[in-house]
């Protein structure tokens, strides 16, 4: 726990964040990371390929460092595929001032913390419930049920970093570009069916439904995914829909969804980039992290499927927890709260 005294005094030269999650936790760490760059001079993030695109596009961060930790993800590389000698000599001679390690409720920052110690970064902080002995100097204990965004920043604090006054703590990105050439003009409903977790993933179908119950309701709608994504986009546009899969790289896709009325989505990451351009969330699909955490944070949202996943068959599709007809009601519900 802190300890008085712990936290850091005064503004830094170089200060570090690290978070080795996708892209969901990079986004989820924004507003920690403002916190930090509200006292340092430069701020620094260690991410994973899959979040280091997210991150570049947080605001206040200077630089982006990417490194596959061997312990993160579902195919993590071996401890001589991860080149951990690099990552330590890019931290040694960047000279880091203090660092602050950000995990969701499931991960450690122990693994990381040794290599911050190892490359000589004088003051870390921590969330964790392990005994950390010597590689953590804030060890901060998050509340229970805290939100992942929110257990963050009261890291942050921990270690003596606190927000700029006014600033709301919600989700951000740097300013979005213009999509109208993509989008057309006119209100539209986005439907992102992929995800990259197949726990999370939307059954094809029932996403192709909700398409066609959408636009029989009146809503123009556009469908968007990833370059790997366009047989799945193709398909649930069908004949109805805008279909931009594979012709928007991440920054492109903020300005799509940041114009979209209601953004409907299985997957966390663009659930969270929705929530970051302001724009309300259905999120669907069986979720197997608990809603108080990692729900879109900020903006009015509503999550269908299956809310506590954890003791079932992770592996079961989530779309018979959340029927097209139950996921139209949650688009019209939205956007009746928003006129």
């Amino acid at each position: 726990m802190r300890a008085p005294g712990d936290d850091v005094r005064g503004n830094v030269a170089k200060a570090l964040v690290v978070c080795l999650d996708g892209m969901s936790g990079v986004l989820l760490a924004g507003p920690a990371v403002r916190a930090v760059a509200a006292r340092a001079d430069h701020v620094a993030m260690v991410c994973g390929p899959r979040g280091a695109p997210a991150a570049a596009l947080l605001p206040h961060v200077d630089e982006v460092l990417v490194w596959e930790a061997p312990w993160e993800g579902t195919r993590p590389p071996s401890v001589d595929e991860a080149d951990v000698e690099g990552l330590l000599g890019r931290m040694r001679d960047a000279a880091y001032d203090v660092a602050l390690v950000v995990t969701s409720f499931e991960q450690s920052p122990l693994p990381i913390a040794l290599l911050l110690r190892m490359a000589h970064v004088p003051r870390i902080g921590a969330d964790s419930v392990d005994h950390a002995g010597s590689l953590i100097d804030v060890h901060h204990r998050r509340l229970p049920g805290r939100h992942d965004a929110e257990a963050a920043l009261d890291t942050a604090a921990a270690l003596g970093f606190s927000p700029r006054t006014g600033d709301d703590g919600r989700l951000r990105v740097l300013p979005a570009p213009d999509t109208t050439g993509l989008t057309g003009n006119g209100p539209y409903v986005v439907v992102h069916p992929g995800a990259t977790t197949p726990a999370r993933a939307w059954d094809t179908g029932h996403a192709a439904e909700t398409v066609a119950l959408l636009a029989d309701a009146g809503h123009r709608v556009v469908v968007t995914g990833g370059p790997e994504e366009t047989a799945l986009t193709r398909r649930v546009s069908g004949g109805t829909a805008i279909d931009l899969g594979g012709r928007t790289d991440l920054r492109t896709l903020t300005g799509v969804l940041r114009t979209a009325d209601v953004v409907v989505t299985g997957g966390t990451g663009p659930a969270h980039l929705a929530a970051a351009t302001g724009t309300p969330v259905v999120s669907v699909g069986l979720h197997d992290v608990p809603e108080e955490r990692r729900s879109p944070y900020g903006v009015p949202a509503v999550v269908l499927g299956d809310q506590d996943a954890s003791g079932g068959d992770a592996a079961r599709p989530g779309p018979d927890e959340a029927p097209p007809d139950d996921v139209v009601r949650a688009v019209q519900k939205l956007l009746k709260e928003s006129t």
